[in-house]
């Protein structure tokens, strides 16, 4: 732990100059500046793997870092270079350029030097066909970039040897794992872990955010095994090497890992490297790895109840995510079932077929703005946005009238979403933004001449939509159902009215609304409605498919989009005032679920989640004396019994609210406070302090 917090330290040392990758990506594009887009962005990639000058931290074991990319040249150079990159062209969000997970079990069989022959192979296959021998060798210039990048970092920690500061053995350590990924596969785990930090380094030179480790337990296991059963290596130092890599994460970068997971027999695949990446995950204790469990009903309740210790030490790792729905999820869209079981996370929570797609993107879809439109005809008055005019809510009599008119509201706004991605998304010629390096990693780009984003990839890009505010609608659904047609103790046209003026001068209708019955507790009444949510609306989203005809996924998510969105929203049926948040992810609105834990995953436990493959968000907090050795049994069996009635994930804060509100009142006492956030986990006296209300006001479970 000590060399952990040294290396927390050295990676926060920022040298002298300006942080420029485009300065160094400029230098190639210099070269031959009017050459094909391949082969223009190639050279790029390869000047920025092969001329900044690595850094090797004192206390590395597995070396690479971005501080090679500061550079102290001219700064009318770095903004010249900086604008003409910009011009040329860079992918963002939405254009897939990062939230991706490599095949790096593929990666680490082959090595560098084997990929690079398979890109020979097929520029004998594709000789005649130009365009394909452009991307091929664009591809093949990144890769001897990155080699040249690895024999850098060889001649700096050489070059260290004569510095007294750094431990000889440490360097020898770190050489011999570089000289192993330069002449061709790796053998030992040290060099193989020191492959996929320095690929993952690599797409971080590049600027990709949240590029995932994916399934690390699964394809380094066979390296740490041999050398287990050899005596080489022990857990101790297999666990110190990953504390090396995940310490080096950068701090508000959302790194997925996944750990655990089911083979095609169903078997699970927890092993001795999945509790080494757990407890280096735990002993680190910054936000960077965001790591996520697979938990199968066969997972050793040992392995469980580390992850629920990890959790109570307030860090909020892992996440635990249901393996059999996110499997039944997926298998829905026709992937191969070896890629199926295969799947990792992307981001947050993100479902994704390892290796075999573009990267991710997704988008919000804010459900609880169409109640404005059904009450206004159409027009929200609060955000100046448009709906459908449906004629006037006097005029609708039942509650099926009411659901008619919501309905064709959403649905007329899933076509707008969807159309304004798609218009987006496929918005550039594709040819002129090729990723050569990225499409090194995706199969079968080298084996068909293709970009990843241009038909390279084995199966199309999908799309996610996260549907914000689950609680809210259902709430306002059955708050409607209760006042209006139940107890006739309302009208629709007195409740579009309480909902213009903000409930001001409408406190006991406001009062009734509230009153009625709330997601969270267990009661069909309103759980109906949150059923009825996920089927709508994913049977809506999958009308409709990407450019390249993959699937409109869809979230129980928001991030923390649902404070921003209720920022914009006006006050809606359930009670809440305009600018609140929406209730969060798939989690009931917080405070109204009160009749305990287990009441209100029964209730969130009922929608039907294989309908969700993108995945889901399910925050709770519990007090931290949950997570003593006593009372961590009865969790444990709570979340196998969430699991078993068909809940998708949950994520556990365990801090106590006087903790919360003393981090408030005296951030500096609390500056290494890790809170799980909701697809990730934050320090938390770094948040804005409305995110900080949103955790302080979740219900606390005891």
């Amino acid at each position: 732990m000590k060399l952990t917090e040294a290396l927390k330290t050295e990676k926060n040392h920022v040298p002298e100059g300006i942080f420029a990758p485009h300065y160094f990506r400029y230098r190639g594009y210099k070269e031959n500046i009017g050459a094909d887009p391949a082969t223009l962005r190639g050279n790029g990639v390869y000047r920025l793997f092969t001329d900044p000058e690595p850094v090797i931290f004192v206390n590395d074991l597995i070396a690479g870092n971005t501080l090679c990319l500061y550079t102290t040249a001219d700064e009318n150079a770095v903004n010249h270079a900086a604008n003409m990159v910009r011009c040329i062209g860079l992918r963002d969000f939405q254009l897939n350029v990062d939230h991706y997970c490599p095949d790096y079990r593929y990666v680490l069989k082959k090595g560098i030097r084997g990929l690079m022959g398979e890109i020979d192979l097929s520029l004998e296959r594709y000789a005649g066909e130009p365009e394909k021998v452009q991307v091929l060798k664009a591809m093949c210039r990144t890769l001897e970039g990155f080699l040249n990048m690895v024999r850098n970092y060889v001649k700096a920690a050489e070059k260290a040897f004569d510095d007294p500061g750094y431990d000889l053995e440490r360097l020898s350590f770190i050489i011999g794992n570089l000289n192993e990924i330069i002449d061709g596969a790796p053998v030992s785990f040290g060099a193989a872990l020191q492959l996929v930090w320095l690929i993952h380094t690599a797409f971080m030179m590049e600027g990709r955010y949240a590029m995932a480790l994916g399934r690390i337990d699964q394809y380094l296991y066979p390296y740490y095994k041999r050398e287990i059963d050899a005596g080489t290596l022990t857990d101790d130092f297999a666990t110190e090497l990953l504390e090396n890599v995940f310490i080096k994460i950068p701090t508000g970068d959302v790194v997925n890992i996944a750990v655990g997971g089911m083979d095609q027999t169903g078997k699970g695949e927890t092993n001795g490297l999945s509790y080494c990446v757990l407890h280096a995950v735990g002993n680190c204790n910054v936000p960077g790895p965001n790591l996520s469990a697979r938990v199968t009903p066969d997972m050793p309740d040992e392995f469980l109840d580390d992850c629920l210790k990890t959790i109570g030490t307030g860090l909020g790792y892992p996440a635990l995510m249901n393996d059999e729905v996110n499997i039944a999820a997926l298998k829905k869209y026709g992937y191969a079932d070896e890629d199926v079981y295969d799947y990792s996370m992307v981001g947050c929570i993100e479902n994704f077929i390892t290796g075999k797609q573009p990267p991710w993107s997704d988008g919000r879809f804010d459900a609880p703005r169409f109640f404005d439109y059904v009450f206004n005809n159409g027009i929200s008055a609060y955000n100046h946005s448009a709906g459908l005019d449906l004629g006037d809510v006097d005029d609708i009599r039942t509650m099926d009238g009411f659901m008619d008119n919501f309905q064709k509201q959403l649905e007329a706004g899933v076509a707008e979403y969807c159309a304004a991605f798609n218009a987006h998304n496929d918005g550039v010629n594709q040819a002129r933004m090729p990723e050569p390096f990225l499409s090194c990693f995706c199969h079968d780009c080298i084996g068909r001449g293709l970009d990843v984003n241009n038909g390279g990839s084995r199966y199309p890009s999908v799309h996610g939509a996260a549907l914000m505010g689950v609680g809210t609608v259902a709430d306002s659904l059955a708050a409607i159902e209760k006042v209006v047609f139940i107890d006739r103790a309302a009208t629709l046209p007195e409740i579009r009215d309480a909902i213009r003026a903000d409930f001001e001068g409408y406190e006991e209708l406001r009062k009734k609304l509230v009153d009625a019955p709330k997601y969270g507790n267990n009661d069909d009444f309103v759980d109906k409605y949150a059923v009825w949510f996920l089927d709508f609306l994913s049977s809506e989203f999958g009308k409709y498919k990407t450019r390249d005809g993959g699937g409109m996924y869809v979230a129980m998510a928001a991030n923390v989009s649902n404070i921003y969105a209720g920022e914009v929203i006006a006050a809606t049926p359930d009670g809440r005032k305009q600018g609140e948040p929406l209730s969060d992810a798939a989690s009931p609105t917080y405070g109204k679920d009160k009749k305990g834990v287990t009441f209100t995953l029964s209730s969130v436990a009922k929608p039907e989640y294989t309908k969700a493959a993108c995945g889901t968000v399910v925050n709770q907090k519990f007090s931290p004396s949950v997570f003593s050795d006593e009372r961590r049994k009865q969790l444990l069996a709570l979340i196998r019994t969430y699991f078993k009635m068909g809940g998708q994930e949950i994520q556990i804060n365990a801090t106590s609210p006087e903790v919360l509100r003393d981090a408030m009142a005296h951030p500096e006492n609390y500056m290494d406070l890790v809170v799980r956030v909701s697809g990730f986990s934050a320090f938390y006296v770094g948040l804005q302090r409305s995110v900080q209300l949103d955790i302080l006001n979740r219900t606390q479970h005891e």
